[in-house]
């Protein structure tokens, strides 16, 4: 029952987190472009150095808050990271000011352990034969938040572009209070640690890996993996405004429709199809499936098109919660919070080059300099990262003794 319960409080988190942010999306370009005086071209760059702010923070707090969470509990760290990004919306809300809005990111950085801790949560609680279901858990709450988030804020935002801001800064503090009543502690009090600041450091979270040389190369593919995803947050609604010259009802009704393939993948299909094939099958399936809507994306020409991708690029959650479970099966249970930290800090990595990356292709192949007008140029260049990513999980996967944790 308390595993249950467990559950059930983390993917309630997870979910109004991603409510709150994709709430968000649909209106920042156009917010962006309100606040600053600038083109749209512009306010895509600009959200790029957005992310990197968000990235760069987070690089440099989530492995010092992963491993206080090993060593104190999951629950403080849960709960004061919940609150901070409420007060961070709030600011972003009553931003008249760039500058307002880089604080905001710069605050959600540092306390954005929430992904992270909530991973360690479920692997506190979880048998090594339902991890990987119990993770796609994650993508569920993902899905329904991105179901509800970008519709809301489309919505919202076409009647006041600052009202999302109210609404996810609300959320966040009222699952602040949920944790507060409700939340239990899931770290027993054996399976603590003695808090390492040399390990909770960003390099030093890293280094520890070193004790499993195994995982390098598999975590390096899942860093080139993390590069490609970025594309969908960072240049997903610039995309269909610049070619398609979609409003933000537009945009977010489409997040919204990934949203509910999403939950149909990883609340449904991932149940049946990872006990049936494996978590090794449905990581190599999920990334291909990646591949070929990023393709997809980057040639369509019409809004039906666009849609028929979002629909194969869900097919792509099977792979992060496979992924998650081949990697949490090589860790002692003591180090569940440290590995999380360590994936997150590789995720900040991806987060800081990604979308500054991406967004820059962007702003370059749709401004008047341009050798060529090449809207979809963003997406092609995580096609090929994603590429490169699923030979080296085919050839680091293979040299695992036992990916799958079976006994």
């Amino acid at each position: 029952m308390h595993t249950k319960h467990a559950l059930t409080f983390v993917t309630i988190t997870v979910f109004l987190d991603t409510v709150g942010f994709g709430i968000i999306v649909p209106i920042l370009p156009e917010f962006l472009v309100l606040i600053g005086n600038i083109s749209l071209s512009e306010a895509s760059a600009l959200s790029g150095y957005l992310i990197f702010s968000y990235a760069v923070t987070n690089f440099l707090f989530a492995p010092l808050l992963g491993n206080l969470s090993d060593a104190h509990g999951r629950k403080p760290l849960l709960v004061l990271s919940l609150f901070v990004y409420g007060a961070a919306y709030l600011l972003s809300g009553f931003a008249t000011a760039l500058w307002m809005l880089f604080l905001g990111r710069l605050l959600t950085g540092i306390t954005s352990a929430t992904y992270a801790i909530a991973n360690a949560l479920i692997a506190d609680v979880s048998t090594p034969e339902n991890k990987a279901q119990n993770f796609g858990l994650m993508g569920v709450a993902f899905g329904l938040g991105f179901i509800v988030g970008p519709a809301l804020g489309g919505i919202i935002g076409a009647w006041d572009l600052r009202a999302p801001f109210f609404i996810a800064a609300g959320l966040a503090f009222a699952n602040t209070l949920y944790g507060l009543l409700f939340f239990r502690e899931t770290l027993a009090p054996e399976n603590r640690r003695p808090f390492d600041l040399k390990r909770a450091s960003p390099w030093g979270s890293l280094s520890q890996l070193r004790k499993y040389p195994l995982l390098i190369g598999l975590i390096f593919a899942v860093f080139l993996n993390n590069i490609g995803h970025h594309i969908w947050p960072a240049n997903w609604n610039f995309y269909t405004i610049e070619k398609f010259a979609w409003t933000p009802i537009d945009v977010g009704l489409s997040m919204a429709f990934v949203g509910v393939m999403s939950v149909a993948v990883q609340g449904g299909l991932l149940r049946i199809v990872i006990p049936k094939f494996g978590p090794v099958r449905c990581a190599y399936f999920g990334v291909s499936a990646t591949i070929a809507a990023f393709v997809g994306v980057a040639t369509a020409g019409s809004a039906w098109a666009l849609y028929f991708w979002c629909g194969v690029s869900s097919l792509g959650g099977l792979a992060g919660p496979s992924i998650n479970s081949i990697l949490s099966n090589q860790v002692a249970a003591d180090s569940q919070g440290e590995l999380q930290g360590i994936m997150a800090s590789v995720s900040s990595v991806a987060m800081i080059i990604g979308p500054l990356l991406l967004t820059q292709t962007f702003s370059y192949f749709t401004s008047a300099s341009a050798p060529i007008y090449l809207p979809g140029s963003a997406f092609w260049v995580s096609a090929m990262l994603t590429a490169l990513a699923l030979i080296i999980f085919y050839q680091q996967i293979r040299r695992l003794p036992n990916p799958a944790g079976t006994a």
